[in-house]
C-alpha cells in the first residue's frame, strides 16, 4: 500500500503497512532493515507506570520467540497479588511496536498484555480491564468509545533573568517568554514517531515563581482513538515527557497540586461514541440525545470515578483551590464551570465564511473530517489518575448512561443552564473510597473490574487519607508542602 509521505512512524515506512497490521514476521524484517540490537517488552504495572523487560537479540530464533511468545514475569511484584500464584505471562501486541528514542542501543519496543497460567486475560491487569470495558460497551450498544487526554505538566528549573517568567501568563506563550519550548517540540517528535496520534502542544497558564525555582506549565493534547489505545498513549506520553525533560536536566511533575500558589495539573479526558466510522453524539443542532445520555452516565458515576482519576490527597487540595478545577457535578456547553463540558466544535455553517474572510479569493474545498470532531470533555481527572482504570470506568459509566431510561431527564436537571444546587465531588480520599464502594456493583458487572482490584483501590485511598487528612492539610502550610513533595511524581 502507499504510505503517506508525512508518515512519521519509521516502522510503518519500512514495512509499507499500517501499524494495526503488524505481525511478528514484519517486526523481524523491520529489525533487520533498521539494524536494531535489542527488544524491550513494555507493560503497565499496578502503579500505572510503564515497566521494561530488555532482551538482547542473540539470534533470529531467539528474536522470533520473544516477539511471539513473550515472557513470564512475577505478577506478585507487578500487582501485589498472592505470591503463591505469582507467575503470569506477558505477550507482545505487535501493532504497538515502535523504535525506542532513548536507549543506549537501537531498540524495538512493544507493549504487552497479561495472561494467567491458563492463558486467560489477567483480570486485574490494567490493559485487560479497559479492554474488557470497551468490549462490553461495544457488544451492548454497537458503539465504540473513543477518547484522548489533555496532559498537563510542569517543568521545574531555576528562575531566569532574561525574559523572566510572568506568573499565570503562560497560556500558549511563545519563546523566549515561554520556557521549555524545545522540550515540547522533542516530545512531539518522539511521540509522533512512536505512532501516538497528537493534536498539538502549547504552554499552559500555570507559571509559578518561587524564591529558588520557577515552575512552567505545558500541555499536550492527543487525538481520539479507542479507549484502550487512549490509555496506553497517555502512559507513553508521560514516559516520553519525563525522559526528554531529564535529558535537558529538568525535573517534570504531573502532580495535581504543585505549590501553595497557582494551578495544579489536570487530566481532562475528551470522548465520543462512534458507529461505522460516524459520530453518534451529534445531530443537526449540536449535541444530540445519545450525547446527552453519555454525559448523564459520566455525571451519575462522577463521585465514584474520582477513585480512579484523583488518587492522592493533593488531588482534593486541587479541587479546594479552584483555578477552574471542577466541584459541582453538572455540565454545560462551551463554559468551563461544569464537570463535563461540551467544547466548541467546527460549525459547518460558519466555517466557509471564516475561511473566505481569512483568505480572500480562495476557492479551496474545505475538508469535512470523519468522524465529526465534537467531543464531550470530562474535567475530573488529574495527573495522579490511573488512566487505564479511569478510562475503563468511563466506558462503564457510558454504558449505564445509554441504558438508563432516566438519563435524558438527569442531563436536563444537571445542566448549568438550570438554576439550583448541584451535588459535589468528594472532598477527600476517604469520601472517594466511600463513593466507589457505593457504586462497585456497576463496575464489577460483566466481569469488567475484579472485586479484588476494587478492594485494593479502596484500601489505597483509605490509607492515603489516614496519612494526610485533607482538612488538616488545608490549614497547615508546612504539612501541605511536605505532602505536595511526597506526591510529586505521581502516575
Amino acid at each position: 500500500m502507499a504510505i503517506d509521505v508525512f508518515e512519521p512512524h519509521p516502522i510503518v515506512r519500512v514495512l509499507g503497512k499500517p501499524a494495526a497490521d503488524f505481525t511478528a514476521a514484519d517486526l523481524v524484517r523491520a529489525i533487520e532493515q533498521l539494524g536494531l540490537r535489542q527488544v524491550n517488552l513494555r507493560y503497565v504495572g499496578g502503579d500505572g507506570r510503564l515497566k521494561t523487560l530488555a532482551f538482547p537479540i542473540n539470534s533470529r530464533d531467539h528474536l522470533v520467540e520473544v516477539l511471539i511468545r513473550g515472557e513470564r514475569v512475577d505478577g506478585s511484584s507487578v500487582f501485589a497479588t498472592d505470591t503463591a500464584t505469582s507467575d503470569v505471562y506477558v505477550v507482545p501486541r505487535h501493532r504497538t511496536a515502535f523504535l525506542n528514542p532513548f536507549g543506549e542501543r537501537p531498540s524495538l519496543d512493544v507493549l504487552c498484555s497479561f495472561y494467567d497460567e491458563t492463558g486467560k486475560p489477567l483480570p486485574y491487569a490494567r490493559e485487560q480491564v479497559v479492554r474488557r470495558a470497551a468490549e462490553v460497551l461495544a457488544q451492548e450498544t454497537g458503539m465504540t468509545l473513543e477518547a484522548f487526554g489533555e496532559l498537563e505538566y510542569y517543568l521545574v528549573d531555576e528562575p531566569e533573568r532574561i525574559y523572566p517568567v510572568e506568573e499565570e501568563r503562560g497560556y500558549q506563550e511563545s519563546s523566549p517568554f515561554s520556557k521549555g519550548e524545545r522540550v515540547r517540540e522533542q516530545v512531539l517528535a518522539h511521540l509522533s514517531a512512536m505512532g501516538v496520534p497528537l493534536k498539538y502542544a502549547h504552554g499552559e497558564v500555570g507559571n509559578i515563581l518561587e524564591e529558588d525555582r520557577q515552575l512552567v506549565q505545558h500541555e499536550i493534547e492527543l487525538q481520539p482513538v479507542p479507549v484502550d489505545q487512549a490509555a496506553d498513549n497517555l502512559v507513553l506520553a508521560k514516559w516520553v515527557v519525563r525522559e526528554v525533560a531529564a535529558a535537558h536536566g529538568l525535573e517534570v511533575t504531573f502532580a495535581p497540586s504543585v505549590s501553595g500558589e497557582g494551578a495544579g495539573n489536570g487530566l481532562h479526558i475528551h470522548s465520543r461514541l462512534v458507529r461505522d466510522g460516524a459520530s453518534t453524539i451529534v445531530g443537526g443542532d449540536g449535541i444530540n440525545d445519545i450525547g446527552r445520555r453519555l454525559i448523564a452516565g459520566y455525571l451519575s458515576a462522577a463521585r465514584a470515578l474520582t477513585a480512579f482519576g484523583n488518587t492522592v490527597p493533593t488531588s482534593y487540595l486541587r479541587f479546594a483551590d479552584g483555578n477552574e478545577s471542577p466541584g459541582d457535578i453538572c455540565w454545560g456547553e462551551k463554559d468551563r464551570t461544569g464537570l463535563v463540558r461540551v467544547p466548541l466544535a467546527w460549525n459547518g455553517d460558519v466555517l466557509p465564511g471564516m475561511v473566505a474572510h481569512a483568505n480572500p479569493g480562495s476557492t479551496e474545498t474545505i475538508p469535512e473530517p470523519a468522524p465529526h470532531p465534537q467531543t464531550v470533555e470530562l474535567r475530573l481527572g488529574d495527573g495522579s489518575a490511573d488512566v487505564h482504570l479511569l478510562l475503563a470506568g468511563m466506558a462503564v459509566a457510558a454504558k449505564r448512561g445509554l441504558a438508563d431510561p432516566d438519563s435524558l431527564e438527569l442531563a436536563e436537571r444537571l445542566s448549568t443552564a438550570k438554576e439550583g444546587e448541584f451535588e459535589q465531588l468528594p472532598t477527600s480520599c476517604a469520601e472517594s473510597a466511600d463513593a466507589l464502594e457505593a457504586e462497585r456493583g456497576m463496575f464489577e458487572a460483566d466481569g469488567v473490574f475484579p472485586g479484588a482490584l476494587l478492594d485494593a483501590v479502596v484500601a489505597g485511598l483509605r490509607d492515603a487519607e489516614e496519612a494526610a487528612p485533607v482538612g488538616e492539610l488545608a490549614h497547615d502550610d508546612a504539612a501541605r508542602e511536605e505532602f505536595i513533595r511526597r506526591h510529586w511524581h505521581v502516575g
